[in-house]
């Protein structure tokens, strides 16, 4: 599995239990590194020894699972009675459906609480009240590779129109992907979303609080892809149903592509391969988008061991500035409290991360909140990629799309 922001990873830890005269506390934690070297596990190693130094009658057991294994470790505990104290993960609206969760109000300070992004604390919330407290956060935009701009004699893309010209441009260059569409498995429902708020659509109608995956915006964003860029043969030799994030990255950082809608993480990843490239907002259909796809993971507290108040104490110190700032620097992604994006924005060493920054607050997040969201997701993932295939027809799909999520719905 991959997480909300698109990250892979890799290590896995092991606790151990407390005295008698001593609270132990267990975390499970997702890897946000690439490697051992930069693994969440030393992370969390540090934060822990700094906190249990501090509090000598506290201990906090972590456990580092990759993304592919996280979210199922944590739904086997779950179920076998074993429930951690907390668990940093992708997904909280089903544990706090069935009761299982404290609130955030139940753990945190005032000031802890008041000073998460309000988007992303809004996004944690089942039927108004918080549960998912945000623990990272990306936003996305259209990259270019500045080298191969230049070379075709073109300047980034504002309008959809520009965009499919400026693919027309480095078709006739040469570029292997003009313009990288991944709508493969792995994560095609980031892609989707993007494109979808592009043209004024989305997965949700904001005033109704109802899905709307066919509304008419939506089917005209896809006909437009279909007929625009893939009828084009402006996509790449990898079908966009075929094509996954991971390889569309990849092929960036190789040079071969365009342009692709990315986050933070693929900064560095271009820059470690010498790939001169520039970001902009995502074009729209008459101008450059006003809202970006905004992600978050999530941390979240089980009631089932009770504990509460030494829960909220340690929750309150992974949410320091400094803590939230330091994680946001080594895994290059956005903060998810207000202070720190004060700090960031102003901050050279964050320059980089500033476009990223200012999309945040106009971004629009999944619909985390709803139980019947992992579903839905999983079948934009599977089903997506065929509306802008061969024989593929965008409104059909949508509508399947449609009737799925309200079926899922209707069943919680």
């Amino acid at each position: 599995m991959v997480s909300a922001l698109g990250m892979t990873a890799v290590l896995g830890g092991c606790g151990l239990t407390g005295g008698s005269d001593e609270v132990t506390l267990r975390l499970v934690a997702a890897d946000y590194g690439d490697s051992a070297a930069n693994s969440s596990k030393k992370y969390w190693d540090s934060l822990v020894k700094e906190y249990e130094d501090a509090h000598p009658g506290v201990k906090i057991d972590v456990s580092v699972y990759s993304w592919t294994d996280v979210d199922r470790k944590v739904k086997e505990l779950v179920e076998a009675g074993k429930a951690p104290d907390m668990a940093q993960i992708g997904a909280y609206a089903d544990y706090a459906r069935a009761g299982k969760l404290y609130t955030a109000s139940e753990l945190l300070s005032i000031t802890t609480q008041a000073d998460f992004v309000p988007q992303l604390a809004a996004a944690g919330a089942v039927n108004g009240t918080q549960y998912g407290m945000p623990f990272a956060s990306s936003t996305r935009l259209l990259f270019y590779n500045k080298t191969l701009f230049d070379q075709a004699g073109i300047q980034p893309p504002q309008t959809w129109e520009q965009l499919a010209a400026d693919a027309e441009a480095l078709k006739a260059e040469g570029v292997k992907y003009p313009y990288a569409l991944p709508l493969g498995p792995e994560e095609a429902q980031a892609e989707t979303m993007q494109w979808l708020l592009s043209g004024g659509g989305g997965y949700t109608d904001p005033n109704a609080g109802t899905y709307d995956i066919d509304s008419a915006e939506n089917v005209k964003t896809f006909s437009w892809l279909k007929d625009e860029l893939v009828g084009k043969d402006l996509t790449g030799p990898v079908a966009p149903a075929s094509l996954n994030r991971a390889a569309a990255f990849e092929a960036f950082t190789d040079g071969d592509v365009g342009m692709l809608n990315g986050h933070p993480s693929l900064m560095k990843a271009a820059t470690a391969k010498g790939v001169k490239f520039g970001m902009v907002p995502m074009p729209g259909a008459d101008g450059p988008s006003k809202v970006s796809m905004g992600v978050a993971d999530w941390m979240m507290a089980f009631k089932q061991n009770g504990q509460a108040e030494e829960v909220g104490d340690f929750l309150d110190f992974v949410y320091d500035e400094e803590n939230v700032l330091a994680f946001s620097r080594e895994y290059d992604l956005l903060p998810v409290t207000n202070s720190v994006s004060e700090v960031m924005s102003s901050s050279k060493q964050d320059t980089e991360l500033k476009p990223f920054l200012e999309a945040l607050p106009a971004s629009e997040l999944y619909p985390v909140g709803r139980i019947s969201w992992a579903a839905v997701s999983a079948e934009v993932k599977q089903r997506i990629g065929k509306a802008v295939g061969p024989g593929g027809n965008p409104s059909t799909v949508l509508r399947e799309l449609q009737v799925t999520a309200v079926a899922e719905e209707n069943a919680q």
